[in-house]
C-alpha cells in the first residue's frame, strides 16, 4: 500500500516536471498557464513548482535560467494571494540575489518581484529591502520599456501598501527614484513616473537635499512635445502628459524658485503651445504658491503677461488664480499691496473681457471682477461705476447667454454687499426705470422680448438685494409693481405675479443673513402681500379678471413661499410681535395693520366668507407653520377648531387642504400635554365622522393624511393607530388609490409645512422607524387582499421603499424583492415609476441579490421601455443600463436579445428617451469585451 501511495504522489509531480520541461526546453508558453492554473486549483504548491524548476534555476546557461525564473514569476503573478509569509521571505531573498545575475535574467526577476510586491503576506522590512536592491543592482534606464514599466509598478505597489516603511528610508528613497527615472523617454512610463513624483510630494515623503534634483528630473520634459503615432494602441495623448506633468510642477511651493524663471522664459517663447502651457501651469501654481514664493517674480511675470494678447482667456484665468491667492495675504501698510501698481491695467483687461463676444471670456471676466472687487480699497469710484454698467448690461443678455447672465447676477449680489452706495447710485435707478418701462409695455400688451427683459429686471432686483440699505430701495419697487397688477393698470397674467413672488422669495432668502434686513422685509412685505390678497378676495359687482389672478392656486403657492421664507428666520421676539397682528386678521377680520385697508366688506375667511376669502387660509398656514416653536399663538384653541371645521368643507378643496395642512403643522409643534390630546381627539372624531358616507369623505381623508404625517415625524404614539387606519382605506373602493399615494406623502419632505427650516419637529430616523413599524403589515395585507385591491398595497409599499435610505433597505431586499418585481406588472404608471426608481440604485448596490432575478428583470424592463408614459420608458431604460453592473457571466446569455430589443426605443419620438436608449444599448454592446 505504501508503494501504491508513493506511485500516486509521484504521478502528479511527474506531470508537473513534464510541463516545466516543455516550457523551459520546448520554448512553449502554454505550460506556464497550465502550471499556474494547477497551483490555483490546489494540484501543486508553489514550493513543488520551485522543486520542479530546481535544475533550470541553477543551470549555467543564462537563457535556461531566465526561462525557469520566467515560469516561476508567471505562476507567482497568478497565485501571489496564496503565498504564506515564510514562503514570501524565501522568495524575496531568492529574487534579490538574482538581481545580480546575467542581464538576460533580469526581466523575469523583475516580474517575480512585481508579483511579490502585491502579496498581502509580505513581512515588514522586505519592501525596503527590495527597493534598495533594485536601486543598487539595476541600471533601470538600460532596460527595455516593458521592464522599466515593471520597476515603476513595483515602486507604485509598495507606495500604496507600505508607505510608512518607505518613509523610513528618508531622502534615500527620493534619491533612488530620481536615479530610476533619470533619462526616461517612453510616454507610457512617464505617466506612471509623474504620478509617483506627485505622490512623493503630496504624501510628504522626505525630499531632503534633493528638491532641485527632483525638479530637474521632471521639468526637463516641460513643455511636453509629443505627437502620438498613428493607430497608437495605448491611447496616450499629449494632453495626458501635459496634465500629469503640470500636477507635479504645481504640487509644491518648494519648486517655485526653479519653476517660475522657467515659466517666464517659456511665456516669452515664440512657440504658441509653449506659451499656452506655461500660462496654464502658472494658473495651476497660483493655488499652491504663497506670497514668499511669488513676490520676487511678480514684476517679471506681469511684464511677460502684459506683452501677450493672443491667449486672453488663459491669461485672465491665470490672473484670477493670482488674485485669489493674493486675497490670503495680509498687509499692514496699504502701499505695500502689490496690486495697487497694476490696478489700472488689471481693470482694463477685465473690462475688455466683459465686452468680448466670447461667452467663456466673459465668464472669466465676471469671476475676475468679483475677486478684484473683494480687494480692500483697490477699485476707485470710476472703476465701480464702469463695473456696475457692465454687470447691468450682462444681466439682460439673451437666453443663449444664460450662463453669463446668471454669473453677472451672482457677481452683482457679491459686490453690492461690499459697495452698496455704488449699486444704489448706478444700478438700482436703472432697474427701476427698466421696471417702469416694463409696466408700460405690459399695459399695452407685452411682446416676448419685452417680457424677457421684464423677467431679467425682476431677477436683477432680487440678486442685488444683499445689503440692508439696498433692500430698502428694491423691496418697495417690487411691491409697488404688485400693486400695479391689483389696480388693473397692467395686462397681467399669473406668470407675471409668480415671477415677482419668486424675486421676493429670493430677496427674503438673502435677508435671512442679516436680522435687520430680515425684520424689515417681514414687516414691509408680509402686510403688503396680505393686503393685496384680501383686496383680491373681496366680492365685486363686476368681477375683475386681473384681481382674480392673485387667487389662482399657483399664485397663492408662490405667495406662500415668500411668507414662509420671510418668517422662518425671525427671532422669537419679533415673531411674537407679528403673530399678534396676523392671527387676529384671520380670526377677527382685524385689518388695521394692512396698508390701503379700506375694503368694501369684512374679511371673514372662517365664518361666512366667500370661497375667495377661504383660499387665503394658505397664507395663514405659511406664516403660523414657519414660526419658531416657542412663539405663543394667540387664540390657539379657536384657531385650531376653525381650521378643523374648514378642513372638512367640501365646497373648496384648495381651502380645505390648506386648513388641514395648517392644523397638522400646528399639531406637530405643539408641546405634549392635555391640550394636544384634546386637539388630537377632535381631529380623530372629525376624521371618523367624515369618512362615513357623505360628501366630505375626500376632505376627511386629506385631514387624516396630514395629521398622520405630523405625528409620524415626531414619533407620537397615536401615529401607529392613524397609519393603521390609513392602511385600512387601501381596500376602500373610492379612497383606495388615494390612500396608496398617501404613503408617498408620509415618506416625502414637504416644502411649505412640516419642514425642518420651518421649525417642525422632524426626527432624523422617521423613515426607518416607519418602515420597521409598517412594512410587515403592508406585506401581510397584500397577501390577504383581493386581487383588485393588491395594486393599492403594491403602490403603497413601492412609495415607502423608494424613499427609504438604501442601507436600511438592502438587508431586507431578499424578502421584499419578489413584491417589487410584481409591482412592475401593475398597470398603474405611478407604481411602475416608483418601483423602477427604487430598483435602479439596488442594481448598483446589491448586484449579487439582483442577479438571482436577472431573467425577470430583463423581461420586465424591456416591456416597460415601450410604456405609454415617457417617464416610465426613461426609467426602464436607465434600469437596463444599470443592469450592466451585474456580473458579466450572468448577463451574457441575454446580450443578443437585449441589443435587438433596445433598437426600438432608438426611434422613440422623445429625445430624452432616445438618449437613454443609446446609453443603455452602448453598455450592452460592450458587455464582455476586453477592458469593459
Amino acid at each position: 500500500m505504501a508503494a501504491a501511495a508513493a506511485v500516486e504522489a509521484a504521478a502528479p509531480m511527474g506531470a508537473l516536471w513534464g510541463l516545466v520541461h516543455d516550457f523551459v526546453v520546448g520554448q512553449q508558453e502554454g505550460p506556464a498557464d497550465q502550471v499556474a492554473a494547477d497551483v490555483k486549483s490546489g494540484n501543486y504548491t508553489v514550493l513543488q513548482v520551485v522543486e520542479a524548476l530546481g535544475s533550470s534555476l541553477e543551470n549555467p546557461e543564462p537563457r535556461t535560467r531566465a526561462r525557469g525564473i520566467q515560469l516561476l514569476s508567471q505562476v507567482l503573478l497568478h497565485c501571489h494571494t496564496l503565498l504564506l509569509e515564510k514562503e514570501v521571505v524565501h522568495l524575496i531573498l531568492f529574487y534579490e540575489n538574482r538581481l545580480k545575475d546575467h542581464h538576460l535574467v533580469i526581466p523575469s526577476v523583475l516580474q517575480g518581484l512585481k508579483a511579490l510586491s502585491l502579496c498581502v503576506a509580505l513581512p515588514p522590512g522586505l519592501a525596503v529591502s527590495v527597493l534598495k536592491a533594485i536601486f543598487q543592482e539595476v541600471h533601470v534606464q538600460s532596460l527595455p520599456q516593458v521592464d522599466r514599466h515593471t520597476v515603476y509598478n513595483i515602486i507604485t505597489n509598495f507606495m500604496r501598501t507600505r508607505e510608512e516603511e518607505l518613509k523610513s528610508l528618508g531622502a534615500d528613497f527620493t534619491f533612488g527614484f530620481i536615479q530610476v527615472m533619470d533619462g526616461e523617454k517612453d510616454p507610457r512610463n512617464l505617466l506612471v513616473a509623474f504620478r509617483i513624483v506627485h505622490d512623493l510630494i503630496s504624501r510628504d515623503y522626505s525630499l531632503g537635499p534633493f528638491v532641485e534634483e527632483l525638479f530637474e528630473v521632471t521639468s526637463c520634459y516641460f513643455p511636453i512635445d509629443f505627437t502620438p503615432p498613428p493607430n497608437d494602441p495605448h491611447g496616450i495623448q499629449r494632453e495626458d502628459l501635459i496634465l500629469s506633468l503640470r500636477a507635479v510642477l504645481a504640487s509644491t511651493p518648494r519648486f517655485a524658485e526653479f519653476l517660475l524663471p522657467l515659466l517666464i522664459e517659456k511665456v516669452d517663447s515664440e512657440v504658441l503651445s509653449a506659451k499656452l502651457d506655461s500660462l496654464q501651469t502658472l494658473n495651476a501654481c497660483c493655488a499652491v504658491y504663497g506670497q514668499k514664493e511669488l513676490k520676487d517674480f511678480l514684476p517679471s511675470l506681469w511684464a511677460s503677461i502684459r506683452r501677450e494678447s493672443s491667449q486672453r482667456r488663459t491669461i485672465l484665468e491665470m490672473l484670477l488664480g493670482f488674485l485669489k491667492l493674493q486675497q490670503k495675504w495680509s498687509y499692514e501698510d496699504k502701499d505695500q499691496r502689490p496690486l495697487n501698481g497694476f490696478k489700472d491695467q488689471l481693470c482694463s483687461l477685465v473690462f475688455m473681457a466683459l465686452t468680448d463676444p466670447s461667452t467663456q471670456l466673459q465668464l472669466v471676466g465676471i469671476r475676475t471682477l468679483t475677486v478684484l472687487g473683494a480687494q480692500p480699497d483697490l477699485l476707485s469710484s470710476e472703476d465701480l461705476e464702469l463695473a456696475v454698467g457692465h454687470l447691468y448690461r450682462l444681466s439682460f443678455l439673451k437666453e443663449d447667454s444664460q450662463s453669463c447672465r446668471v454669473a453677472a447676477l451672482e457677481a452683482s449680489g457679491t459686490l453690492a454687499a461690499l459697495y452698496p452706495v455704488a449699486f444704489s447710485s448706478h444700478l438700482v435707478p436703472k432697474l427701476a426705470e427698466e421696471l417702469r418701462v416694463g409696466e408700460s409695455n405690459l399695459t399695452n400688451g407685452d411682446e416676448p422680448t419685452q417680457c424677457s427683459r421684464h423677467l431679467c429686471c425682476l431677477q436683477a432686483l432680487s440678486a442685488v438685494s444683499t445689503h440692508p440699505s439696498i433692500v430698502k430701495e428694491t423691496l418697495p419697487l417690487l411691491l409697488h409693481h404688485l400693486w400695479q397688477v391689483n389696480r388693473g393698470n397692467m395686462v397681467a397674467q399669473s406668470s407675471d405675479v409668480i415671477a415677482v413672488c419668486q424675486s421676493l422669495r429670493q430677496m427674503a432668502e438673502k435677508c435671512q443673513q442679516d436680522p435687520e434686513s430680515c425684520w424689515y422685509f417681514h414687516q414691509t412685505a408680509i402686510p403688503c402681500l396680505l393686503a393685496l390678497a384680501v383686496q383680491a378676495s373681496m366680492p365685486e359687482k363686476e368681477p375683475s379678471v386681473l384681481r382674480k389672478v392673485l387667487l389662482e392656486d399657483e399664485v397663492l403657492a408662490a405667495m406662500v413661499s415668500v411668507i414662509g421664507t420671510a418668517t422662518t428666520h425671525l427671532s422669537p421676539e419679533l415673531a411674537a410681535q407679528s403673530v399678534t397682528y396676523i392671527v387676529p386678521l384671520f380670526l377677527d377680520g382685524n385689518v388695521s395693520f394692512l396698508p390701503e385697508n379700506s375694503f368694501p366688506s369684512r374679511f371673514q375667511p372662517f365664518q361666512d366668507g366667500s370661497s375667495g376669502q377661504r383660499r387665503l387660509i394658505a397664507l395663514l398656514m405659511a406664516f403660523v407653520c414657519s414660526l419658531p416653536r416657542n412663539v405663543e399663538i394667540p387664540q390657539l384653541n379657536q384657531l385650531m377648531r376653525e381650521l378643523l371645521e374648514l378642513s372638512c368643507c367640501h365646497s373648496c378643496p384648495f381651502s380645505s387642504t390648506a386648513a388641514a395642512k395648517c392644523f397638522a403643522g400646528l399639531l406637530n409643534k405643539h408641546p405634549a400635554g392635555q391640550q394636544l390630546d384634546e386637539f388630537l381627539q377632535l381631529a380623530v372624531d372629525k376624521v371618523e365622522a367624515g369618512l362615513g358616507s357623505g360628501p366630505c369623505r375626500s376632505q376627511a381623508f386629506t385631514l387624516l393624511l396630514w395629521v398622520t404625517k405630523a405625528l409620524v415625524l415626531r414619533y407620537h404614539p397615536l401615529s401607529s393607530c392613524l397609519t393603521a387606519r390609513l392602511m385600512g382605506l387601501l381596500s376602500d373602493p373610492e379612497l383606495g388609490p388615494a390612500a396608496a399615494d398617501g404613503f408617498s406623502l408620509l415618506m416625502s419632505d414637504c416644502t411649505d409645512v412640516l419642514t425642518r427650516a420651518g421649525h417642525a419637529e422632524v426626527r432624523i430616523m422617521f423613515r426607518q422607524r416607519f418602515f420597521t413599524d409598517n412594512v410587515p403589515a403592508l406585506v401581510q395585507g397584500f397577501h390577504a387582499a383581493p386581487q383588485d385591491v393588491k395594486p393599492n398595497y403594491l403602490k403603497g409599499l413601492s412609495h415607502v421603499l423608494n424613499r427609504l435610505p438604501k442601507p436600511v433597505l438592502l438587508p431586507e431586499l431578499p424578502t421584499l424583492l419578489s413584491l417589487l418585481l410584481e409591482a412592475l406588472s401593475c398597470p398603474d404608471c405611478v407604481v411602475q415609476l416608483s418601483t423602477l426608481s427604487c430598483l435602479q440604485p439596488l442594481l448598483l448596490e446589491a448586484p449579487q441579490v439582483m442577479s438571482l432575478h436577472v431573467d425577470t428583470l430583463v423581461t420586465k424592463f424591456l416591456n416597460l421601455s415601450s410604456s405609454p408614459s415617457m417617464a416610465v420608458r426613461i426609467a426602464a431604460l436607465q434600469c437596463m443600463h444599470a443592469l450592466t453592473r451585474l456580473p458579466t457571466p450572468v448577463l451574457l446569455p441575454y446580450k443578443p436579445q437585449v441589443i435587438r430589443a433596445l433598437a426600438k426605443p432608438l426611434d422613440d419620438k422623445k429625445r430624452l428617451v432616445r438618449k437613454e436608449a443609446v446609453s443603455a444599448r452602448g453598455e450592452w454592446f460592450l458587455l464582455g469585451s476586453p477592458g469593459s
